[in-house]
């Protein structure tokens, strides 16, 4: 069995029978400020160690707001992110050169501040934004397949909003390509893509850069409307739902302690392996989530 990838909170990580499976898809699934952010930065930082590379972070929000990635990042583990434009236009010239290094985060879908389903735009618009989106997935292949040939096993997926019905969501739509078509794709194919007419000029070089899909671990942040982690513990799967695709489903949710509010999280799903069935409470801090 491969080496399981630590959370970067090894109390977690035996609450999960020794981490994530390499080459799944985890949900953290919690209302905004709950703690996804930290506890992706922490699976991500956790590379570090364990792979000699931190994680990427790839940043779908739509939403005017910061993440505050790069602050907690600092805080938390003196991680300065480097960031990839979202619009920059990619090389092939040199593309596996050092100086070409495409930075560990990229906020590329940024879409003025909107929440987008497929209901919400008028014909014109959704054909300009799909005509963005497609202009800008080269981008996006570049970002994630220069950090994997590069080392990098992790990666973070964060600003998936919720939404009546998933199958609807353009986030879940570019998502599934990102999973399907770049994460969990071979790696000459990905270049291929990357590439395209230019591929036989850089075939050599791909051959000497291959990565194994199976090893990359992704942790997608999605945001619910529930705030209570009972309320999530009912929340009823949707057809389509990633929550049901997920190997590892992890809610993070307000727990009531007596007179306050506490926090904690319920491994919900954890596939090919034994979990915890226990409420686990947590906190917050300057080094981000630690276990109670």
């Amino acid at each position: 069995m491969p080496e399981r990838l630590s959370t970067g909170i090894t109390a977690l990580d035996q609450h999960l029978g020794g981490g994530l499976l390499p080459g799944t898809l985890t949900v953290l699934l919690g209302a905004t400020g709950v703690g996804k952010t930290q506890l992706g930065l922490q699976f991500a930082s956790a590379g570090h160690t364990q792979e000699g590379r931190r994680g990427v972070l790839f940043d779908m929000t739509y939403r005017g707001d910061s993440q505050s990635h790069a602050e907690y990042a600092r805080r938390m583990f003196d991680w300065t992110l480097r960031a990839m434009a979202g619009d920059r236009r990619v090389s092939h010239q040199d593309f596996f050169a050092p100086a070409n290094e495409p930075g560990d985060y990229l906020h590329v879908f940024d879409y003025g501040g909107r929440r987008l389903s497929d209901r919400e735009l008028s014909f014109d618009a959704d054909r300009a934004w799909r005509q963005a989106i497609v202009a800008k997935l080269e981008t996006s292949i570049a970002f994630l397949y220069g950090n994997f040939t590069r080392g990098a096993r992790r990666v973070v997926i964060d600003g998936i909003d919720p939404i009546d019905r998933p199958r609807e969501a353009m986030q879940f739509e570019l998502f599934e390509y990102l999973y399907h078509q770049i994460l969990r794709k071979d790696a000459e194919w990905v270049a291929r893509d990357l590439f395209r007419q230019d591929f036989r000029q850089y075939a050599a070089l791909v051959g000497q850069h291959l990565y194994d899909p199976a090893q990359i671990g992704a942790v997608m942040l999605y945001t619910s409307v529930e705030t209570i982690l009972d309320q999530l513990i009912d929340r009823p799967l949707a057809e389509g739902d990633w929550l049901a695709n997920a190997n590892t489903v992890i809610y993070l949710g307000k727990v009531r302690e007596g007179n306050r509010m506490g926090r904690a999280l319920y491994i919900a799903k954890h596939r090919g392996s034994a979990c915890s069935d226990q409420i686990i409470p947590f906190e917050i801090g300057d080094r981000g989530i630690s276990l109670l």
